[in-house]
């Protein structure tokens, strides 16, 4: 018996990023396709107290945010007061 693989994969280069990427033979990532960034997105380490970050992750939950979202908010808060 002669099994055939039920999706047949490529690997290619993306455009931008050139890093090695599964490619499916039907659908999968178009350019343009999908969500619109918002920003450039910037790897940023924070260290906050524990009890600081329970309160953080309690507000997320309570209002279905993620962290990313609310410090985002907060920052763009802090700056928009300064014009």
């Amino acid at each position: 018996m002669i099994m055939e693989p039920r999706n047949k994969v490529k690997i290619g280069i993306p455009d931008e990023e050139g890093q090695l990427s599964f490619m499916f033979t039907r659908g999968g990532a178009r350019r343009g396709a999908g969500r619109k960034g918002i920003g450039t997105t910037r790897k940023v380490s924070l260290t906050l107290s524990e009890v600081t970050w329970d309160r953080l992750d309690a507000y997320c939950d309570d209002h279905q945010f993620t962290r990313s979202e609310v410090l985002r908010g907060m920052i763009e808060h802090y700056f928009s007061d300064q014009n």
